[in-house]
């Protein structure tokens, strides 16, 4: 049987995160979390570019820009789109995660979504860094791992 893993080490890989200034209060904690896990997997700062975006939307045409450049390894998408009381929510969410996955496939690269959808403040904030871990940090493992793979 063959089997192929990737692994979780981020020395020598290049990673873009593309971060919505949306719900900055959440999207700077999943970014602290990102760097940290990066940084732990041994990935060095001279290889890592954050780039900031109005909001989840705009994510998927900056990710895909990155993504596309020869240099970079992977991209991590971070935003927070919250509900609401319209169906706004609904659309928000799912064309960045749409726009992302279309993305990831027209460029062959890695793009992994760190974007939170939450129904309360309460719930991104235990994704963010209390209860529920860090996704921005989950999103880099995810992303260094499938570097690995490629």
């Amino acid at each position: 049987m063959k089997e192929i893993k990737g692994n979780l080490n981020a020395k020598g890989v290049k990673l873009v995160l593309v971060v919505s200034r949306f719900n900055e209060f959440i999207t700077k904690q999943l970014l602290e979390g990102a760097v940290d896990a990066y940084e732990r997997l041994g990935g060095s700062k001279d290889d890592l570019t954050v780039v900031w975006v109005p909001g989840a939307l705009e994510i998927p045409l900056v990710a895909k820009k990155y993504a596309a450049k020869e240099e970079v390894d992977a991209v991590v998408a971070l935003g927070c789109v919250i509900r609401g009381a319209t169906y706004h929510f609904e659309i928000v969410a799912n064309q960045s995660a749409s726009g992302l996955m279309k993305a990831s496939l027209d460029t062959g690269k890695p793009i992994v979504n760190g974007v939170l959808t939450t129904d309360t403040i309460e719930q991104a904030m235990e994704r963010a860094g209390t209860k529920a871990g860090n996704k921005g940090a989950d999103a880099v493992m995810a992303a260094v791992e499938l570097a690995a793979l490629r």
